[in-house]
C-alpha cells in the first residue's frame, strides 16, 4: 500500500473509483443506545454494506443537530458514554471490521480532551477521520497545535449558502472527503434533498478532487439513488437514529437498524452516474 493509500478512507473511495461504485456513509450516535448495542449497529451496518461508519461523539450542546440527534447524544451520555469509551468501541469494532470510522465531533470536547492526546489516542483506536463541527479552517490555522492529526483526515461541511471562496478554502483544507449539506439547517430528516445539489457538487469539485459526499434529508432509496448519480457518495444519519430510538429496547436492534438501512445502500450502490 502507498503512503496515500494509508488512510482507510482514502482506499475506500480508491476502490469505489477503480468499481465505478458510491459510497454509503452511515452515521449514529456512539453509545446510543449503550455502547455494547452500539457495537452491535456498527457491526450490523457494516456487514449491511455501508461502507464508512461516522459515530457522533455524544455531547451535552449539540447546536448543529436536529431533535433526533439530540435525544440520541442525550441517551448515550445517560448511558455513561465518555470520549474514552468511544475509542474503546472503534477498538472493539476494529477486532472484526476494517470499514473507515469517522468522528463527528464538537470542538469542545475534543479541546477538553487535549487536541494532541485527542488525535493520537483516536488514530491508536483506529480512526480514520475527524469532522470538527464549529472548527472552521481559518482559525484552526492561526492554532499551529491544530496541525498535529496524527495522520487523521479532517473533514469539513459546505453547505448550499456557502460563498464561492468560502467553498474554495474548505475544499483545499478538507481531507478524505467533504460533507455537502443538500439543504440548509440542522440534522434531521424534515426535507429531501435540494433539487439543485448536483450543480453544488460541481461547484465543489471544481476546487478539488477530493471526493464529495452529500448528506442531510435521504430518508429513502429513492432519495439516496437521487443523490449518489451526482456524487460520490451518500450520508444517511437520522433516518437510521430514528431507527434505534424506535428499537432501541429490542434485543436485536442491531438487526433491525441493518436492515433498515440496507435499501438505502442498494440504492446508492446501483445508482446510475447522471450527465453525458
Amino acid at each position: 500500500m502507498t503512503p496515500a493509500m494509508s488512510n482507510r478512507i482514502d482506499a475506500t473511495f480508491a476502490r469505489l473509483h477503480e468499481e465505478n461504485g458510491k459510497a454509503f456513509i452511515a452515521y449514529v450516535t456512539s453509545g446510543d443506545p449503550d455502547m455494547d448495542r452500539s457495537l452491535d449497529i456498527i457491526r450490523g451496518l457494516a456487514d449491511a454494506g455501508a461502507d464508512i461508519i461516522e459515530l457522533g461523539m455524544p455531547f451535552s450542546d449539540p447546536l448543529a443537530d436536529g431533535i433526533v440527534n439530540q435525544l440520541a447524544a442525550d441517551r448515550a451520555l445517560k448511558a455513561g458514554a465518555t470520549t474514552a469509551g468511544v475509542f474503546e468501541l472503534v477498538r472493539r469494532f476494529r477486532e472484526t471490521h476494517q470499514n473507515p470510522i469517522v468522528l463527528y465531533a464538537y470542538l469542545n470536547p475534543i479541546i477538553t480532551y487535549g487536541w494532541d492526546q485527542f488525535h493520537a489516542d483516536a488514530a491508536a483506536a483506529g480512526v480514520d477521520g475527524i469532522l470538527p463541527l464549529d472548527l472552521p479552517p481559518d482559525e484552526a490555522a492561526q492554532h499551529p497545535e491544530m496541525a498535529a492529526t496524527h495522520g487523521l483526515h479532517t473533514i469539513h461541511l459546505i453547505a448550499p449558502t456557502t460563498p464561492p471562496e468560502r467553498v474554495k478554502l474548505l475544499a483545499e483544507n478538507s481531507g478524505g472527503f467533504l460533507y455537502a449539506l443538500s439543504r440548509t439547517g440542522v440534522t434531521g430528516a424534515h426535507g429531501a434533498p435540494s433539487d439543485t445539489i448536483g450543480e453544488q457538487v460541481a461547484a465543489i469539485k471544481a476546487h478539488t478532487g477530493t471526493p464529495v459526499c452529500v448528506g442531510f434529508g435521504i430518508t429513502t432509496p429513492e432519495h439516496a439513488s437521487m443523490v449518489a448519480s451526482v456524487c460520490d457518495g451518500v450520508i444517511v444519519g437520522s433516518a437510521i437514529v430514528r431507527q434505534i430510538e424506535e428499537h432501541r429496547d429490542a434485543p436485536d436492534v442491531g438487526a433491525k437498524v441493518a436492515a433498515f438501512t440496507r435499501p438505502l445502500i442498494e440504492a446508492t450502490k446501483s445508482s446510475v452516474p447522471s450527465g453525458p
